[in-house]
This record gives C-alpha cells, structure tokens and sequence, in this order.
C-alpha cells in the first residue's frame, strides 16, 4: 500500500541546516548506527531530519532500508530536535530512550539512494517525557508514520 501526500514543508526550502560529521554534536549515536545526516531546523512544534540510504547502512538489506532503520532513524530524528534545542542553549545534550512505539504503518522499504526526511511533531510533553507522531517520505511518497514516546536521561 502506497501513500501519497504533499512534500513535507520543510524549513529553507530543504536546505540542510546542520549535516554531515557536525550532526553528531545533536545525538549520542555513532558509526555504525547513525541514522540521520541532516538535520533541517524547527518550525513551531514541528521538527525535519533526512537520511540518505546507503547499501553500507547496518539496516540495509538487499538494497532496502529494512523496518528496524526506518524506526531507528525517526528515533534519532527525535533525538536531533532535542541536541538542537540543547545546544542552542550551550547544554550538554541528553540521552533519550524510546519508551512505546504505537500506530506504525509502514507502506514502503526505501531503496538505496533515497533520501528520507521525517517530520517530527510534539504532542505533548510532560517533564522528561515526550510524545511525537512521525511521518517519514521519499520525494513526495509517505513511507511510514508513528507515534513514539521517549523519556530523556538528564543528568
């Protein structure tokens, strides 16, 4: 099953606010896990991250970017809107877990190549815990869509 929806506005047209080896000063993850390459700023309480599918990705398979990527790299997605935040304000950048992942739908494996960008929208938070509903699409395709829930570990 395909969905379609209209491209993802994205803050500056798409135009990467933060990539590359500087993403990894908004999340904990390194190599060979890291599941985000751009991260594309804030908008209200919406938040966009992208990923480029590579065939050398830890969950690549076949040429797929295989279910357990596309969760993990929403995660992470998450995980960039709260370095953002933190490092705007010169903190150390928490750690965050996943707490519940409910209503997944995935509609389509992403081919190497593609390139994600996942919107992230707070729901609600309360002290360290935050539900985001997530919506991940190549082009203008709705791949998957969630809700998650994760708690952060402050020191």
């Amino acid at each position: 099953m395909q969905c379609r929806i209209k491209q993802l506005s994205t803050p500056n047209s798409q135009l990467s606010t933060i990539e590359g080896e500087d993403i990894l000063k908004l999340i904990p993850q390194r190599s060979p896990i890291v599941m985000v390459d751009s991260f594309y700023g804030i908008e209200g309480d919406s938040s966009y991250a992208g990923l480029t599918v590579t065939t050398d990705n830890l969950f690549c398979l076949d040429g797929q970017l295989q279910e357990a990527g596309i969760i993990e790299h929403i995660a992470q997605s998450a995980a960039a809107r709260i370095g953002y935040l933190y490092t705007q304000q010169e903190e150390a950048v928490p750690l965050g877990f996943i707490g519940s992942v409910d209503k997944l739908k995935l509609y389509k494996l992403p081919q190497a190549g593609s390139k994600l960008i996942t919107e992230i929208t707070i729901i609600q938070e309360v002290g360290d815990i935050t539900l985001i509903a997530a919506k991940t699409q190549v082009d203008e395709t709705l791949i998957a869509e969630c809700r998650m829930k994760i708690f952060l570990k402050k020191e």
